[in-house]
């Protein structure tokens, strides 16, 4: 599998989650299981089955954060001015038919978050962005039909 492009803070979130599973909420279930365990016939004992579930649970995101951590690549964005779109900038977006401006940082797929206003480079309208200047308008085919901005503003 090929790099995945992340940013610092975004890389150190991945960490801080890990450690926040492995740590605290790892041993903390494994104590639920046996306190669960402890209260006698484990074949009808709800809370040593959602114990067990919650242990699946937490095994599984460890899993997938260690397999995104050693796939990561970290991305300085530069610090100087530019005139294009690029990875870790921001981007300010006008849609031309709502006349509704958003304002993007691109970032890599693991630390994408549209609603909190990071857009990954790998989605539909974060690759028509990448390369792109002030004024540019583009056009996105997205899951809700075709979209059309005008890019406003680059920091």
């Amino acid at each position: 599998m090929e790099r995945v492009p992340i940013t610092r803070e975004g890389y150190i979130k991945l960490q801080e989650e890990l450690t926040r599973l492995t740590k605290f909420e790892r041993p903390n279930n494994i104590i639920a299981i046996s306190e669960a365990r402890a209260h006698g016939d484990i074949s009808e004992n709800a809370e040593y089955e959602a114990a067990k579930e919650r242990q699946s649970f937490i095994e599984g995101k460890i899993a997938e954060l260690e397999t995104r951590i050693s796939y990561s690549e970290i991305i300085e964005p530069n610090s100087g001015p530019s005139d294009r779109a690029i990875f870790g900038c921001f981007v300010t977006v006008e849609n031309l038919r709502t006349n509704e401006q958003k304002r993007y940082k691109l970032v890599g797929p693991y630390e994408s978050a549209p609603e909190e206003g990071r857009l990954s480079i790998s989605s539909p309208i974060g690759r028509s962005l990448i390369g792109r200047e002030v004024g540019d308008e583009i056009k996105v085919k997205t899951p809700g039909g075709l979209q059309e901005f005008e890019i406003v503003g680059l920091e």
